[in-house]
């Protein structure tokens, strides 16, 4: 429930300190807010890749430059200086670098719950919770609506969705057009963000379709790779429009969760050996 209150950045939830920088975060009910400092000679390849286990940032801004001077170059050459006193937003794939002597001071929203944590590193496997999403009949929508107002949609559509991966400490993986691919490192995380993710379309007039499986997930660059994520697109698959589905291996870590799930049934899943049970989420506390 929002309550009226505020937090200083003067006494934070959680100070990180990586080469040539720091940052605060504080956490305004489920909303994380981070306040970092990149000192002059800070550049994300030769300071970030050992923390976060890619060669290039994968994951997406969106803040407010307080003072200095960012450069950043896109993975497709696109570049940018941020000044201060700016907002701005800074796409999945991406070098960056301070430019001049003085600090870049910056607040930070979508990234402020991972940037700096150190990854698991690339080429190991880990237990995740991976969650597809796809828009339902997105090809007549766009038919429907045209070429403009479909582009606004998906950014719209792509705004919550980040919004909703932010509270809940889902990790953005990739885009698929119309959809996305996150991982958690809880199963109780990534449901609450999926009912978060189908209310938040509705008054976009879209709805999604999400599935849910836990499994061993491989980082191999900026790729997920593994059964698990392909099992969680499957189930995806399954699914109605504004439907969570989960696989089994999910379901039972759910378990004292308050979460509600019926039976949706056993199903064979496309490349994937054997029968699975699927379970539909019915309710969250959230």
């Amino acid at each position: 429930m929002p309550r009226l209150h505020y937090k200083r950045f003067a006494a934070p939830d959680e100070v990180r300190t990586f080469p040539h920088g720091h940052a605060g975060v504080v956490n305004v009910g489920e909303s994380a807010v981070g306040r970092a400092v990149y000192e002059p000679g800070w550049r994300w390849s030769a300071d970030m890749p050992a923390i976060a286990g890619t060669s290039r940032c994968q994951l997406h801004h969106l803040g407010y430059a307080i003072s200095g001077d960012m450069h950043v170059v896109m993975n497709d050459g696109q570049e940018i200086d941020i000044p201060p006193d700016s907002v701005y937003e800074i796409p999945p794939g991406h070098d960056a670098w301070v430019v001049g002597d003085e600090p870049w001071t910056t607040l930070e929203w979508t990234s402020a719950r991972t940037f700096g944590v150190a990854s698991e590193g690339p080429g190991e496997s880990i237990l995740a919770t991976v969650l597809f999403t796809d828009i339902v009949d997105s090809t007549s929508t766009l038919h429907r609506v045209g070429d403009t107002a479909w582009r606004d949609l998906l950014i719209d559509h792509n705004r919550v969705l980040r919004d909703a991966l932010n509270t809940y400490r889902g990790r953005e993986v990739a885009t698929t057009g119309d959809g996305f691919l996150a991982v958690f490192d809880g199963a109780t995380r990534a449901v609450r963000c999926a009912v978060a993710m189908i209310r938040a379309v509705g008054p976009l007039g879209l709805s999604i379709r999400v599935g849910i499986h836990t499994g061993e997930v491989e980082f191999v660059g900026t790729e997920a790779r593994g059964l698990a994520v392909h099992a969680a697109a499957r189930v995806m698959s399954l699914a109605e429009p504004d439907e969570i589905l989960v696989s089994a291996t999910t379901r039972d870590l759910l378990e004292g969760s308050d979460t509600v799930l019926e039976d949706a049934g056993v199903h064979e899943l496309k490349g994937l050996p054997g029968a699975r049970q699927v379970s539909r989420v019915i309710t969250t506390r959230r």
